[in-house]
């Protein structure tokens, strides 16, 4: 095939291998980048063209193999859903419970009594004691359990 053919066959052919391509759901803009590399890519392997007669039906083919490859490596490159640090799983029992466990029981009993959402007055009818010595005590557990957490973050780490 000469290059006058080939240039013929280009210009009846270009339009309808866009035409192709966009029926089959390329953007306008992609088809006609596709389209010319396909062109131009025919012309690099005329060679290999058996009946001059289906050279836009060649160049079509060359056209969707190109679209199709570059669909699969976009299919790859794509990026991962980005995951926020937080996860959907609660994990504020299990650092209560670890928090906890850390604690002296005398410690662990105030402030499960103020995790259940008893008062002052209530934790001092249950143990015993004066409102004034409870908020102490429970002043004195809460920056223990923060101590001890902090030390195992530290170990952790």
């Amino acid at each position: 095939m000469t290059q006058t053919h080939y240039s013929q066959a280009y210009k009846e052919g270009f339009a309808l291998t866009v035409r192709l391509l966009i029926s089959r759901g390329v953007p306008h803009d992609s088809a006609e980048e596709t389209a010319q590399a396909a062109w131009t890519r025919g012309w690099e392997r005329v060679h290999q063209l058996r009946n001059e007669d289906r050279i836009t039906t060649w160049v079509n083919t060359i056209a969707l193999n190109l679209y199709r490859r570059a669909a699969r490596t976009l299919s790859r490159q794509q990026p991962l859903f980005e995951f926020s640090a937080a996860s959907s799983l609660d994990t504020n029992p299990i650092d209560l419970a670890r928090v906890l466990s850390s604690c002296e029981p005398q410690d662990r009993r105030l402030l499960a009594y103020q995790l259940q959402g008893l008062s002052v007055r209530e934790i001092a009818g249950r143990v015993g004691g004066s409102e004034l010595a409870v908020r102490l005590r429970m002043m004195r557990a809460r920056r223990a359990a923060r101590r001890n957490s902090r030390k195992h973050l530290a170990e952790a780490a």
